[in-house]
């Protein structure tokens, strides 16, 4: 929602913000690459060398963690080219 009291030297000063360097943590790689690393984590621990006490929770970990994955991978893949789209001149 808009805010009625904000005037034009508030919403010049967004437009600052904007085009200032950007934290890690916000860009759309940071997620898929996290979980990609999860996943090698539980895949390790489930099949490659299994614990035998936590074995059922590392092979369905590994499954979630791959879906959520997949997910994030492809919503990523979606945001970067749409920024690329924006940033291209026409």
């Amino acid at each position: 929602m808009s805010d009625p009291k904000r005037d034009d030297a508030e919403v010049e000063g967004e437009e600052e913000l904007e085009e200032a360097p950007r934290n890690p943590f916000d860009n759309p790689l940071f997620l898929p690459v996290l979980l990609f690393f999860l996943a090698l984590w539980f895949g390790y621990d489930g099949w490659i060398k299994p614990m035998v006490d936590h074995l059922a929770f590392n092979r369905y970990g590994f499954v979630v963690i791959v879906v959520l994955f997949v997910w994030s991978a492809l919503r990523a893949r979606a945001e970067l080219r749409a920024a690329a789209q924006q940033k291209k001149p026409e």
